[in-house]
Parts: structure tokens; C-alpha cells; sequence
């Protein structure tokens, strides 16, 4: 068997195992993130919608802060600065010591930059809304709830696709700035099996191939969706 397919193999021989075990984190950070940043992303872009002035004002702050600092700069002021802070007032109440789990303020630091970018796709798509769309849905009687779900909504998805579908990307790719802070991820991996094997270019190559697989997988899928959501318009 030539080295470089023992060094890929599965069991005590090979770092297959943990290169796998890394994907699988990759993957399923960028899945948990995504539902989260989604919605907070959606909420943001209505308070910036919004008629009252303080809930436009704290949206485009929210947004300012995380589009203007660098991701890898989120990543640490969420699992440092929350792990200190909630430190700091667990200790006024007992002497227990606080942990944050990597994976969760890997998350919580990516949804935020990912949902500060979807609020102003989401914007994008309410702006190419018609205002007579809004006026009919009055005019049958419908409330602003309803409106949203049945009118709104459906139409929002099919303009946001394409941006969002573009950040989720990014959004995959952004998950390799986690492997500095010890999540277990392929990147990480890599880097552990490229350093105790001497074999960097082959290591490093194999998550790139995760990457675009990865990649190639999610563009088959979003090419789905964006059918599923152009169905019954008039071609």
C-alpha cells in the first residue's frame, strides 16, 4: 500500500478517523449557525424596517459592530469576553468556574457576523416588494401577521435566495477560524496530522477537497431550493 494511502486509511494506522470526525464538525457547525443566523438576521432586517426610531437605531448599530470587525476578532471577544464575564458573576454567588463549549460560541460569534450580512439581504428583498402587494393584502381583509406569512414571506425567500445563498458559502468556509480556538474541526485536523506525519501538501489538500465537496454539495442543493422557489411563476 503506497504511504499516502496509509496515512488516509481508517484505524490505528491512518488519520482517516479523525479527518472524518473533523468534516462532521465542519458540517454540522455550519448547520446549527445557519437556522440562527437566519432568524437573527430576519428579525434585524424588521427592526430596521420598523417605523419606531430606537428599534432602526439598534439594528444598524448591531449591524455596524459585526460587519465591521473582523470575524476571527467576534470569534474571541465571544469565548473569551462571555466566558470572563459570565465568570465574573458566577463568582458573586458561588466559586464554581465557568466553561463556555467552543462549539456554542463558535456559533454564536459566526451567526452573528452571518445574521449582521442577511439583514441587509432580507432588506434588499422587502425593498423589492411592491407596496401594492401590502395594499391588496389590506384590502382583502388580512392582518399584518398574515400578511407576512401568506404574501410577504413566500416572495421574501425567492429574492433573498441568491444572497443568502452566497453567504451561506462563506458561512462554510468562515467555520475553519473556529480551529484556533481548539474545536476539533478539519482544519484542525489537518494541521495535526500534517505536523506529526511531515506531510503538509497532502493533508492540507484532503480539506480542501472537504471544502469544495462540501461546496459542490450545497450549490446542488441551493439550485434546488431556488427551483422549488421560482415554482408556478410565469417563465
Amino acid at each position: 500500500m503506497p504511504d499516502w494511502l496509509q496515512l488516509l486509511s481508517f484505524g490505528p494506522d491512518g488519520w482517516g478517523d479523525q479527518i472524518a470526525a473533523g468534516a462532521l464538525v465542519t458540517a454540522g457547525l455550519a448547520v446549527a449557525t445557519l437556522p440562527f443566523g437566519l432568524l437573527l438576521g430576519f428579525l434585524t432586517a424588521l427592526a430596521k424596517n420598523s417605523s419606531e426610531p430606537s428599534l432602526r437605531t439598534a439594528a444598524t448599530i448591531y449591524t455596524t459592530v459585526f460587519r465591521g470587525l473582523p470575524e476571527l476578532l467576534t470569534l474571541f471577544l465571544i469565548y473569551f469576553g462571555i466566558q470572563i464575564l459570565l465568570q465574573q458573576v458566577v463568582a458573586l454567588f458561588s466559586d464554581r468556574t465557568v466553561e463556555i463549549s467552543g462549539f456554542v460560541a463558535g456559533m454564536i460569534a459566526l451567526g452573528l457576523v452571518f445574521s449582521s450580512y442577511a439583514c441587509e439581504v432580507f432588506l434588499s428583498a422587502f425593498k423589492g416588494i411592491p407596496a401594492g402587494q401590502y395594499e391588496g393584502a389590506a384590502a382583502l381583509g388580512l392582518s399584518r401577521g398574515r400578511t407576512m406569512r401568506l404574501v410577504v414571506f413566500p416572495q421574501l425567500i425567492r429574492l433573498a435566495l441568491p444572497g443568502l445563498s452566497n453567504l451561506w458559502l462563506v458561512l462554510l468556509k468562515d467555520t475553519a477560524l473556529v480551529s484556533v480556538i481548539g474545536i476539533q474541526d478539519v482544519l484542525r485536523q489537518a494541521g495535526v496530522a500534517a505536523r506529526v506525519s511531515k506531510e503538509a501538501f497532502l493533508f492540507f489538500g484532503i480539506a480542501c477537497l472537504i471544502y469544495l465537496v462540501f461546496s459542490i454539495i450545497s450549490s446542488i442543493g441551493i439550485a434546488r431550493i431556488e427551483r422549488w422557489a421560482e415554482r408556478g411563476m410565469a417563465r
